[in-house]
């Protein structure tokens, strides 16, 4: 029974790190070609107007009308002035590759191209008020040519019907944006308006496809968290007429998200405001939306002004940068943003403390290492117990052979035996199992913190290895790279570095100095699974597999000293086996 326990442990363990790496893994969507867009929805709470924060005419070209330039120390692009788009962001700090020559991420894009991504924002009226309203179409009037920290830009636009409509636009040192929106009313009568933001996606994106990450729609409403994948925003749209989601709450933020970058809305936190994730129809191919509207309209006496300030995040998932806003603008779980996962509990404390020793050691390599040392000597008791009961077991495999061949055509006497024999020996045969019990939460935490994090991304270690986050890319199959050839076109599976191979044979050397299991079939499974691992880790991230592989060094030389000191070793098993037969 405590065997099939054992083997029932090892093989969850096995099936937990395959399946979110592999059998979870989705095909990614190639990315849509969409046509220019002819059409938008309408949030509730606006007319079938050009106003409202989805609805509008055709889409004003890309390349019309002039742009407010933006030039930011972490951030460059502009702003078209015709419907007032920030569409057009690069990430100063970033590239697309390794090399330092390759170009910068892009982030937003102007409508009309292949990769349209773009913030807008502007006001809607009640259902059956007639105004003219700023649209797609409209022109507007830039206070400065180009947008700053240190110098703030007023988009300014008249309706010639007594409402006057400004656009107030400030950018800090990094990701974020402030947007002032004001209406003054020189008529003689009140006017009701609805400000809006919104977020367009005019294609489906490329996705990393693991079911572990979420790249899509998501936020954080009344204080939960939101999230659809671009599918499910599709298909939820399809049977609501393109209404995804739809909530009301005080604040929060909401917006699309890649593995590594956002674009968030984050509206004011003191009134109610309605949030939308919508699925878009662009002639054939699909587009993605999510916009915040107040609960209820503005009222602007004449003579008064109406005014409402929001954010726009627009920038990488840095963790510390994230919480700063967080704490700063009062933005709830903006961390979040980052996909910690359901062991949020561990991943970011783990985060936290790998970057603390990054700070110290200058590469997220030793850091990991270092990281793993302390995972170690927490618990060191507990696998000392363990080694120490392994050793146990070694040396009662002459008693337990003897006891097989004695009872051989009686199993449940000879299960009963045993059991009396570890009983009287204080042996647990189960305790093997524990220190890779306590592993997998650790091995699957730093997996999502290497895979997630931004921090991670492109971090080089030494030699070949120059992205922990990527796989290692020599492969043993084509000679580390003398034969010019890639083995993965045949299959992903012939893909095989140093570092995995270097993992596969610690755990060999691990398992040796374990005790066989008793029988004979489970043995020889057991002798596959360094073969098994290795196969497996081949395609992880490079930083796991250096950890798996500096965890199981220690675990080998801890063994081995607790195993030397308690005089449990291999030696003192042969001797002793004699007089045991």
């Amino acid at each position: 029974m405590e065997q099939r326990r054992l083997i029932l442990a090892i093989a969850l363990s096995i099936a937990i790190l395959i399946g979110f790496q592999l059998v979870y893994k989705r095909v990614a969507p190639p990315p849509a070609m969409p046509s220019t867009p002819t059409a938008e929805t309408a949030p509730p709470s606006a007319p079938s107007v050009a106003a409202g924060a989805g609805a509008g005419a055709a889409e004003a070209p890309a390349t019309s009308g002039p742009r407010l330039a933006i030039a930011a120390p972490r951030l460059a692009g502009s702003l078209g002035l015709r419907g007032a788009r920030l569409d057009d962001l690069v990430l100063r700090d970033y590239h697309e590759t390794v090399a330092p020559s390759s170009p910068l991420v892009p982030l937003l894009a102007r409508p009309g191209t292949s990769t349209a991504y773009y913030v807008q924002f502007g006001w809607s009226a009640p259902a059956g008020t007639m105004l003219p309203l700023p649209d797609s179409t409209t022109l507007w009037t830039a206070s400065a040519p180009t947008l700053t920290p240190a110098t703030p830009v007023t988009l300014t636009w008249d309706n010639g019907a007594g409402l006057h409509f400004a656009l107030t636009l400030a950018v800090d040192d990094n990701y974020m944006f402030t947007v002032r929106q004001s209406v003054t009313n020189t008529t003689g009568t009140p006017v009701l308006l609805f400000p809006w933001a919104r977020i367009r996606r005019d294609y489906t994106p490329p996705t990393a496809g693991y079911y572990i990450l979420h790249e899509g729609l998501l936020g954080v409403i009344g204080g939960r968290l939101q999230e659809l994948t671009y599918a499910k925003a599709k298909s939820a749209g399809e049977r609501t007429g393109g209404l995804a989601y739809e909530a009301t709450a005080p604040g929060g933020w909401a917006g699309i998200t890649d593995k590594y970058w956002l674009t968030a809305l984050i509206p004011p936190q003191t009134s109610d405001e309605r949030v939308a994730f919508r699925d878009v129809t662009l002639g054939s191919e699909t587009g993605y939306q999510v916009d915040f509207t107040p609960a209820t309209p503005q009222t602007i006496a004449p003579g008064a002004e109406a005014t409402t300030t929001l954010h726009v995040f627009a920038g990488a998932k840095e963790v510390h940068l994230l919480d700063r806003y967080e704490r700063t603008l009062g933005i709830p779980s903006f961390d979040k943003a980052v996909d910690f996962g359901w062991f949020y509990f561990l991943t970011k404390p783990f985060f936290y403390a790998i970057d603390w020793l990054y700070q110290r050691l200058g590469n997220f390599g030793l850091a990991i290492m270092a990281f793993t040392v302390f995972v170690k000597a927490l618990f060191f008791p507990l696998a000392n117990k363990s080694y120490k009961s392994m050793g146990k077991m070694r040396l009662l495999g002459p008693k337990m052979q003897a006891m097989r061949e004695r009872y051989k055509d009686d199993p449940a006497r000879q299960q009963q035996e045993m059991m009396a024999l570890y009983k009287a020996e204080g042996v647990n045969p189960a305790s093997g199992c524990l220190p890779m019990l306590i592993q997998v939460p650790v091995f699957f935490s730093l997996y999502k913190v290497i895979f997630v994090t931004i921090e991670m991304r492109q971090a080089p270690f030494f030699g070949w290895i120059r992205d922990l986050s990527a796989p290692d890319p020599s492969n043993v199959f084509n000679l580390f790279g003398l034969i010019p050839f890639d083995p993965t076109q045949i299959s992903p599976f012939l893909h095989l570095g140093v570092w995995p191979l270097l993992m596969g044979v610690s755990m060999f050397l691990q398992q040796k100095l374990n005790p066989p299991p008793p029988d004979p079939v489970q043995a020889r499974m057991f002798q596959f699974m360094p073969v098994i691992f290795t196969f497996m880790l081949a395609r992880f991230p490079a930083g796991l597999v250096i950890y798996w592989t500096w965890n199981n060094l220690l675990s080998i030389g801890q063994q081995w000293l607790i195993m030397r000191s308690a005089h449990l070793g291999p030696e003192r098993g042969k001797k002793t086996k004699p007089a045991q037969t």
